[in-house]
């Protein structure tokens, strides 16, 4: 859960952008972190600062197809929907997937 407590009221979106980034790069491993641009849009739908209290994303590590990329993997991020029943008590969850 992101904190905004001591963020200035016009750098909560963009402080909550650059959480989601780190929060990934620290759960994936990878360097190389893209935002969809439902997530972003999510984000920033009530405006610079209101920013929704939590958010369910999904990580999927990807493999470049670049052949000039430094990183061989990157990490997509995702909004997900929310269950009826609310976020709370939700953990995480590994999927293993197949492509």
């Amino acid at each position: 859960m992101l904190c905004f407590c001591n963020s200035t009221f016009k750098k909560k979106a963009p402080t909550a952008i650059k959480e989601i980034r780190k929060f990934a790069v620290k759960a994936m491993g990878t360097k190389d972190v893209r935002v969809d641009v439902k997530l972003n849009k999510h984000i920033w739908s009530r405006g610079i600062r209101s920013v929704p209290r939590r958010v369910r994303v999904r990580i999927a590590r990807k493999r470049n197809d670049d052949e000039d990329a430094k990183e061989e993997l990157y990490s997509l991020v995702t909004v997900t929907e929310i269950p009826p029943e609310g976020l709370k008590g939700l953990g995480t969850k590994i999927i293993e997937d197949e492509d």
